[in-house]
């Protein structure tokens, strides 16, 4: 503050003039702080996942997300975190992937709705198909985009048989077991029926598992048959709200609009890994630590202002709106994307 202080003595006009506007908007920002600190407004986290769910970890630099239990359970903790809440979106974009880490992430999101007693609401963006849609049913209600591809309720199972490929080259496949089922489905080897019958009962069971926790979740909503919502088929969303496979056409912010109007205080979970999640996830959105640490970045950036206002010679000096002193938080440059060029259906 001595700083300051003396730093005010030496400005010109024009940079006591730059500096009184900065210190108005870190003002007027600390006092909104601290007023919904005292009597805080009600809170709604949004939570995106989006990426094809499979086990394993992601690096920080990966362009690919993974989503698993692992990867978003600190994501799911911490939209369960801000004090106040009233409510958690989620935002699903996912083609499906592994039926044990969609039923992990699922059983956990819908174990701490319980736990806090908030509804989760599911917002779908391309597409929530397979795991996806596994992933969907955790929320009380799913809302869609019209064009969005939602259900494939089905489960798929894929390889290639190449044992003519290498008996015309002369190679021979030589696979030793102990126990005469280890090697089923092997690609060099030729097709057995029992192999076929083995994993055929493994997809039955998997799929009734998926048909059981969608009929859980949705109950009577469900308007199609057997026959038609369980063979693995997608639909837009407005042929899944026929179905009631979602509750309605609507978005994530829209819905937090007209619900909610100005009196809320939105906090978005971001998605990612490293920096990411530690400076974005990990502080509860309160005044006693963002209105610190926003503090901390209005003065600095202020002081840089005024800097440049003092060697700056030209005609007029103005402050943008978007200029740091009218950002409180600066948006993480990191993010992770997956292409949604070519549909591929787990």
């Amino acid at each position: 503050m001595s700083f300051l202080l003396t730093k005010l003595k030496d400005m010109s006009l024009k940079s006591k003039i730059i500096s009184g506007v900065a210190t108005a908007a870190l003002a007027t920002y600390l006092v909104k702080e601290a007023e919904d600190y005292i009597n805080p407004k009600p809170r709604v986290s949004v939570l995106r996942l989006e990426g094809e769910i499979k086990a394993g970890n992601i690096s920080p630099v990966s362009a690919n997300m993974k989503i698993n239990l692992e990867t978003t359970r600190k994501m799911i903790d911490y939209a369960f975190k801000p004090k106040n809440l009233k409510l958690v979106c989620l935002s699903l974009n996912s083609p499906g992937g592994s039926p044990v880490q969609s039923d992990l992430i699922s059983q956990y999101i819908k174990d701490k709705s319980v736990k806090h007693g908030v509804d989760v609401i599911v917002f779908v963006e391309d597409m929530a198909a397979s795991g996806g849609y596994w992933i969907a049913c955790a929320g009380s209600q799913i809302y869609s985009c019209r064009s969005s591809l939602v259900g494939s309720i089905g489960v798929i199972y894929q390889n290639i048989g190449v044992h003519e490929l290498i008996k015309k080259h002369g190679i021979e496949s030589r696979v030793f077991t102990a126990g005469e089922n280890k090697a089923g489905m092997n690609p060099l080897e030729p097709l057995k029926e029992s192999d076929i019958q083995r994993l055929k009962s493994i997809l039955t069971d998997s799929h009734q598992h998926f048909i059981d926790h969608v009929k859980t979740s949705r109950g009577e909503r469900l308007k199609g048959d057997d026959e038609t919502l369980f063979t693995g088929e997608a639909w837009t969303g407005n042929k899944a709200l026929e179905l009631g496979l979602v509750d309605g056409i609507d978005t994530v912010d829209g819905y937090i609009e007209r619900t909610f109007g100005d009196k809320v205080k939105v906090y978005r979970v971001k998605s990612g890994g490293g920096l990411a999640n530690l400076f974005s996830a990990i502080f509860d959105p309160d005044f006693s630590i963002i209105g610190q640490l926003a503090a901390v970045q209005q003065l600095t950036a202020a002081n840089h202002q005024l800097l440049a206002a003092n060697e700056y010679d030209g005609p007029s000096f103005s402050l943008d709106q978007n200029s740091p002193i009218a950002t409180p938080i600066a948006e993480d440059p990191l993010a992770f994307k997956i292409s949604q060029e070519s549909l591929k259906m787990k």
